[in-house]
């Protein structure tokens, strides 16, 4: 992968002035030999496994940040969705087993550990429907391990008991976790067709179809979207954002591949996936609501805000599939009411409702994503 010279300094100018960065390194693990036996046989075959792949993934993202000087904010583990590793076990049994995740995660040096999951969008099984109900207590008694449900799909439809379920399984969790500010919530995600290369959490798990390890990176940029729109014209029609969005997708594309295969090589894993996400901060400047105000939307809510995330969306796909053949995850923007500073201006303006929320959702990556729910709100 040739990189020119202008393209590093440019890079090294997104990083220092436009808040870039590799928002994680996700490490992919597939725990599908490590099935068969009693709870405590499963958890010491998790143990071996992930410690045999991950001991020095954090190091080793450590280096290759340090040598190009572009800050990798998050190492992350993601393994095969844990309710079919442990097909037989009950639900105190998979809170054992998130124990284990959590310990080994702590142990490496990772931020999160993804995996605690189930896919339900056509039904559940046993095991399945002893994870789901394990989730509560999982989340309460560990500090790194994200849980995720697939619940629906494009071709399945929705699974609606699982859905009806979940929203219980929602409120538990945020009571357990009350002492914390309900951060159990924020560890936990519902989808429908999720993607099984997803480096990003509370979403990530180790997908069917991949290999036996991998390494997926996840790139985000919103500052830098935002620093190109600001130096355009204001009269700039439609087509020209669209393609200076793209022409930044590639970029920052580029540049995630880049660091990917690094630490992959490192590693000696084999190389998957990079993710182009806008996600957002709380920190200046690091707003996709701002994106969308430099699209010429007045405040987030009114008319045209869903066409403007619609292209925007469709612009970073298009501008990283051009740059990578190795593009997957989610890739698109990311729209956290909790973390974007101009989403919550716009809900305390009272211009952005719940309706409103829900259309962009779907032209976005993510859906309704860390939305505060008032903790009287039945099931």
């Amino acid at each position: 992968m040739q990189i020119s010279r202008e393209e590093i300094l440019e890079t090294i100018r997104m990083v220092q002035l436009e808040n870039l960065d590799i928002r994680t390194v996700t490490l992919g693990i597939s725990l599908a030999d490590c099935a068969g036996g009693s709870a405590r046989q499963i958890g010491k075959k998790i143990r071996r496994k992930m410690l045999k792949y991950a001991k020095n993934l954090v190091s080793t993202a450590n280096t290759v940040q340090d040598r190009y000087g572009i800050p990798i904010v998050n190492k992350r583990i993601a393994v095969s969705p844990l309710s079919n590793v442990a097909e037989n076990c009950s639900s105190a049994e998979f809170v054992y087993l998130a124990g284990v995740l959590d310990e080994v995660a702590a142990e490496v040096g990772v931020d999160f550990v993804g995996g605690f999951s189930a896919l339900v969008h056509k039904g559940y099984t046993k095991g399945d429907l002893a994870l789901m109900n394990a989730i509560p207590e999982a989340l309460a008694r560990t500090s790194r391990v994200c849980s995720s449900i697939n619940a629906a799909s494009t071709k399945s439809g929705i699974n609606m008991n699982a859905v009806a379920l979940l929203g219980q399984i929602i409120k538990q969790a945020a009571e357990k976790t009350k002492k914390h500010n309900s951060l159990g919530c924020c560890k936990l995600v519902v989808f429908a067709n999720a993607p099984d290369d997803n480096p990003f959490m509370a979403g990530a798990f180790h997908g069917f179809g991949e290999p036996e390890v991998v390494i997926n990176t996840g790139v985000s940029g919103p500052g830098v979207i935002r620093s190109v729109l600001e130096k355009m014209p204001e009269d700039a029609d439609l087509g020209k954002v669209a393609e200076e969005i793209k022409k930044t997708a590639f970029k920052i594309t580029r540049m995630g591949e880049l660091i990917g295969r690094e630490v992959a090589e490192k590693l000696k894993i084999e190389f998957g996936i990079v993710d182009v996400s806008l996600a957002p901060t709380p920190k200046p400047g690091d707003s996709v609501g701002e994106i969308l105000q430099l699209m010429g939307i007045e405040k987030i809510g009114t008319h045209g805000t869903t066409a403007a995330l619609a292209l925007l969306t469709d612009a970073i796909k298009k501008g990283g599939a051009f740059a990578s053949s190795y593009i997957g995850g989610l890739s698109g923007a990311f729209i956290p009411v909790s973390e974007d500073s101009e989403m919550i201006s716009a809900v305390k303006a009272g211009a952005l409702s719940l309706d409103k929320l829900e259309a962009m959702t779907s032209v976005c990556s993510v859906g309704l994503d860390m939305v505060a729910v008032p903790g009287s709100t039945s099931d």
